[in-house]
C-alpha cells in the first residue's frame, strides 16, 4: 500500500555552501522548501515518488546585498523562475541506512541529472503519535552547467565564486495518515 510522507518544515533545513575568493565558504539556504516522498509502507527504499522545491525568493545568506544579487538575472533569476526543483527517479541503496538519490534537478530552466548521497537517520514515532522519518542529504553540483554563469576575477586572477556547488540538507518527514 502506497505511503505518503510530507516534509516536517519546524525540523528541516536546506544549505548550500560556495567557496568565495577561493578563501573562504558562504553558506545560504532556503526558508521556503517543500520535500513530498511516496513509499510502499516505511520502507524508503521502494520509494516511487521523491518531489523537492525551494522557494528562489527565500534564500538567505545573511547578506541582503549579496541576496538580492543571487535573486537577480546574474543568478537564479527569481523573477521568471521562481522554484528549483528535484524529482527523483531511484534509491540505489549502497548499505542499510545509505542510497543515492538519482533524479533530475531544474535550476533556471535548466534540468540535468544528479545524485545525492542520501543517509536514513531513523523512523520513530514521536509524543505526539506521528511518525517521522529523518534524512541527511548531500551531494555537489556545478553551478554553471544550471546557467548561473557569473562571476568576477579578482586583480591577482582568482575567480570570485567556486563553480561547485555543495549541497547539505537535513530532512525530517511526517507519515501521512
Amino acid at each position: 500500500m502506497a505511503t505518503n510522507w510530507k516534509l516536517d518544515p519546524a525540523h528541516s533545513e536546506v544549505q548550500f555552501k560556495v567557496k568565495h575568493l577561493m578563501i573562504t565558504t558562504v553558506t545560504g539556504y532556503f526558508k521556503k522548501f517543500d520535500v513530498e516522498v511516496t513509499t510502499e509502507g516505511d520502507d524508503f527504499s521502494t520509494a516511487t515518488s521523491v518531489v523537492f522545491s525551494a522557494d528562489v525568493d527565500s534564500i538567505s545568506t545573511n547578506n541582503e546585498q549579496r541576496d538580492t544579487h543571487l535573486k537577480s538575472a546574474d543568478f537564479f533569476d527569481a523573477e521568471t523562475h521562481g522554484q528549483i526543483v528535484f524529482l527523483g527517479r531511484q534509491f540505489e541503496m549502497t548499505g542499510s541506512d545509505t542510497a543515492n538519490l538519482h533524479g533530475d534537478l531544474t535550476i533556471r530552466g535548466v534540468s540535468k541529472p544528479v545524485t545525492v548521497k542520501v543517509e536514513l537517520g531513523g523512523i520513530v514515532v514521536d509524543p505526539y503519535g506521528q511518525t517521522k522519518a529523518g534524512f541527511t542529504v548531500e551531494g555537489k553540483i556545478s553551478r554553471k552547467e544550471f546557467g548561473l554563469t557569473w562571476n568576477a576575477v579578482t586583480e591577482a586572477g582568482s575567480v570570485v565564486v567556486s563553480d561547485d556547488i555543495k549541497l547539505l540538507a537535513e530532512i525530517q518527514l511526517i507519515k501521512q495518515a
